[in-house]
């Protein structure tokens, strides 16, 4: 069966994921990071493509991008195989390391290209590795707050204001906010239905929203850590059935 075509972005961005064959680690440790960001910032002198957010993970990588001059597969095809044959060499190793085709969506709007450049440096957060958004040292955002390296910033703290300060300062608040964002994602996410969420708290003695709404806040947070580990369920899906609030259950379990 042929593979579908790359979706074109009528803006030239696109948000990429590149991960490990069956999502095995294609980071060993921070050298191997900062030979990616080396990498990234090699074929952005060569390709001349504008980059406005990254994200490392042990064993993936997002990225926000523009295609300039060579189209996006031509840009991430030098970056997989530069990154490949130091990998390979470094540890003695031969044949592939990235999974074979990236992964990536169209950002062709200003509002889905902020959701997209909070979504990656949410990244670490959502994934439980820090406390905060600002505690991850392998994302781009660091490139926001204080010197830009391999990050063309401009475009998107224009998007807030046109006074530096300001942007700066909403971009921030921006980055901070609870959110229920939904991008290209490393996981292959099942679907849960309303239904089986409303089943599973029937098990649980809880025959309607109001039920759980009128608990003490402890059991409440208790139950609804509960549903959040269900493969699958959303915090816009739990908020709709419960009654309760996105970013009280966004925040619950950080």
């Amino acid at each position: 069966m042929p593979r579908k075509a790359r979706e074109k972005s009528s803006s030239g961005i696109y948000h990429v994921m590149i991960r490990g064959v069956n999502r095995q680690l294609i980071f060993e440790d921070d050298e191997d990071k900062k030979r990616m960001l080396k990498t990234l910032k090699k074929y952005k002198d060569i390709c001349h493509y504008q980059l406005y957010s990254y994200c490392l993970m042990d064993n993936h990588v997002h990225l926000l991008i523009r295609e300039v001059e060579d189209t996006i597969s031509e840009v991430m095809k030098r970056i997989c195989s530069s990154y490949v044959y130091g990998y390979n060499t470094k540890y003695e190793r031969i044949g592939h390391l990235f999974q074979e085709r990236f992964k990536s969506e169209a950002v062709s709007d200003s509002r889905y290209f902020l959701t997209v450049l909070r979504y990656i440096h949410q990244n670490p957060l959502k994934a439980g590795l820090v406390k905060n958004v600002f505690e991850s040292k392998w994302t781009s955002l660091h490139e926001y707050i204080h010197a830009p390296k391999i990050i063309d910033t401009d475009f998107a703290l224009n998007l807030f204001s046109n006074n530096r300060s300001e942007a700066l300062r909403l971009f921030i608040e921006y980055t901070k906010q609870t959110n229920d964002d939904v991008c290209l994602d490393d996981q292959e996410k099942a679907r849960v239905t309303d239904r089986e969420i409303k089943e599973y708290l029937l098990k649980l003695g809880i025959t309607n929203g109001k039920q759980l709404q009128q608990m003490k806040k402890g059991d409440r947070d208790d139950m609804l850590a509960q549903l959040k580990r269900i493969n699958g369920v959303s915090v816009r899906q739990l908020s709709r059935i419960t009654g309760i609030s996105k970013s009280v259950i966004g925040r619950i379990g950080r």
